[in-house]
């Protein structure tokens, strides 16, 4: 007569089972995206990657685009769930590190806190360029409560589950042309050395015809800003120069919206202050952690930190090329700027 197995091993087998079954339902979902992303219109890229049209926005074809159709497919929100989301290089690193040290407050000391020894970006993940890029994927079921997540996914492609949750959302926005010489220095360091570089020229004709990693900027930005008018309780629309100029208010404002409002002790014990001091962009630039590690895409952290400051665009652009993103801007977005 045979040996019985004990339950224990056979839960072990068929655990074993399930987790090798769902890898596999992973990868043939990637394959599937990857078939879809072959048929997709293509457009000029910045860099070596060409870029995809993909639901009204142009994204690079090989970095990340399967990441947000995974998202869209797979990603379950909760209604305490809590989500960044940007068009890029328009201060996402910076609000990473406020929206976590916001929601993270009581967690930590000032010498213990997990943004003095870990980038931004890896206390406040990308559902498409960290957890979601390619298999295997991070287990986010698992993650405790509350979840703060990032996304550069614009507002009609966002998973069903994020519009159904109640969960809140923060959008950042920043002046185009600040974002647009954002773009190009920082995309200028993942250039392939075979592909020549793109001139500040050809970078302002592409941005401004809306070919651009979730281009055309102003519609992603559009999507968002009426959201915010419709439903302010769950969208907090703000821009990086107002985050600037009044950085506490903001945070205050940014802490109310997230149910984690200043108490009268914490605010006489200066919490407040502490939270953007610790996040201020020198302060993080200068870190050991973002000088010389690696997170998002392989690239060395302090790529995310080139100067931050408004109006940097006055020592790039032409009067010519001034207005002609202002003319989109003044047109699209109105008093935004």
């Amino acid at each position: 007569m045979a040996a019985s197995i004990p339950c224990s091993s056979l839960n072990k087998i068929n655990k074993e089972e399930r987790d090798h079954e769902s890898i596999k339902k992973v990868e043939r979902s990637y394959q599937r995206y990857r078939e879809i992303i072959s048929t997709l219109p293509k457009g000029k890229g910045w860099i070596a990657d060409e870029l995809c049209l993909y639901e009204g926005f142009w994204y690079p074809a090989t970095l990340g685009l399967a990441g947000v159709m995974f998202a869209q497919e797979h990603f379950q929100a909760r209604p305490d769930d809590v989500l960044l989301i940007s068009t890029p290089k328009s201060g996402t690193t910076w609000l990473k590190a406020i929206i976590f040290a916001i929601m993270k407050r009581t967690c930590y000391t000032n010498s213990t806190h997990p943004l003095l020894t870990t980038n931004p970006h890896d206390c406040v993940p990308f559902f498409e360029f960290q957890l979601f890029l390619k298999p295997p994927v991070a287990d986010v079921d698992n993650l405790p409560s509350p979840r703060i997540f990032a996304t550069h996914i614009p507002y009609t492609s966002l998973p069903k589950s994020i519009m159904d949750s109640g969960c809140k959302i923060v959008y950042v926005c920043r002046d185009p042309k600040d974002v647009l010489i954002s773009m190009w220095y920082f995309l200028a360091k993942m250039r392939s050395k075979e592909f020549p570089p793109v001139s500040l020229e050809e970078g302002v004709e592409l941005f401004s015809r809306g070919i651009s990693g979730r281009g055309p900027f102003w519609d992603h930005v559009q999507g968002y800003l009426k959201a915010s008018l419709e439903c302010p309780e769950r969208f907090f629309f703000i821009t990086y120069e107002e985050m600037k100029r009044e950085t506490f208010v903001k945070v205050k404002r940014l802490a109310e919206f997230l149910g984690q409002r200043f108490s009268m002790e914490e605010e006489r014990e200066r919490v407040v202050e502490e939270i953007i001091e610790l996040c201020s962009f020198d302060k993080l630039r200068n870190l050991e952690v973002n000088k010389n590690s690696s997170c998002v895409i392989d690239l060395k952290n302090d790529s995310f930190f080139r100067k931050g400051e408004v109006g940097d665009w006055r020592n790039h652009l032409t009067p010519q090329m001034v207005e002609r993103l202002d003319q989109i801007t003044n047109e699209k977005l109105p008093g935004i700027f």
